[in-house]
């Protein structure tokens, strides 16, 4: 469980605001807090997020040759599609610019159901605890992800 770094920066701040048509002038200028889900932003301090395209690995998203499948041993298996289920937010006061949050990441859990047309569904849960210099946990993120067992138009 690797802890990473997290700078809430005043600009970043203002950009997310405008990125989901939220103008609300708590989020603008100086002593302003975050938006309740601005912390889904820390994939852009992250390297390996898979967000952008790395110069020495393969890319599965869009950009310089996307392949539209995560690479080999990136967890999926199974000759299926991932897809992103939910994400829910438990918010325990707001983010404030300038704070520098450490964000610290766990496997949740698990389960199967059966589905239609791409046999088994293989959900897991990821688990993001984000927390002020203080170590008090500010967020708790909880992301969703859903394999199918095989491709749905095989």
């Amino acid at each position: 469980m690797a802890a990473e770094r997290f700078p809430v920066e005043e600009g970043h701040v203002m950009m997310f605001a405008r990125a989901i048509g939220d103008y609300n002038p708590a989020y603008f200028g100086e002593g302003a807090i975050a938006p309740p889900t601005f912390v889904i932003a820390d994939m852009h301090f992250d390297p390996e997020s898979g967000l952008r395209p790395h110069p020495d690995r393969q890319w599965h998203g869009s950009g310089k040759e996307p392949t539209s499948r995560p690479p080999e041993g990136s967890g999926g298996g199974g000759g299926g599609m991932g897809l992103h289920a939910e994400e829910t937010f438990e918010i325990r006061r707001p983010v404030r610019v300038g704070e520098v949050l450490t964000k610290t990441t766990r496997a949740g859990e698990s389960w199967e159901r059966e589905g239609r047309r791409g046999g088994k569904l293989h959900f897991s849960e990821m688990l993001h605890e984000y927390r002020d210099e203080a170590g008090e946990l500010v967020i708790t993120a909880r992301q969703v992800g859903v394999r199918t067992e095989r491709n749905p138009d095989a």
